[in-house]
């Protein structure tokens, strides 16, 4: 990992065609402006996170207390929805 300090409105570059510039500096935040091709994902890390912990929970296996649960909730908002 390389670690470097910056002040408000330096740069650094990664590659020939990704620029970060510092444009602010707060008490516990800085906020950067990212400059790169549009082919590149830039993402926070608690998004990527956040998308990973979507998908295992999309891959657990469901048990059939689960289903049952799922079908009486549409089953209510079913009936619901006909009643209003």
């Amino acid at each position: 990992m390389l670690i470097l300090q910056r002040k408000k409105e330096q740069s650094l570059n990664i590659g020939d065609n990704i620029s970060i510039t510092i444009l602010e500096i707060g008490n516990d935040w800085v906020k950067l402006a990212i400059d790169a091709p549009r082919d590149i994902s830039i993402l926070r890390s608690e998004l990527v996170e956040a998308a990973s912990a979507n998908q295992e929970a999309v891959s657990l296996p469901l048990n059939a207390g689960s289903i049952s649960k799922i079908k009486d909730f549409f089953s209510e908002k079913k009936e619901n929805s006909e009643n209003t």
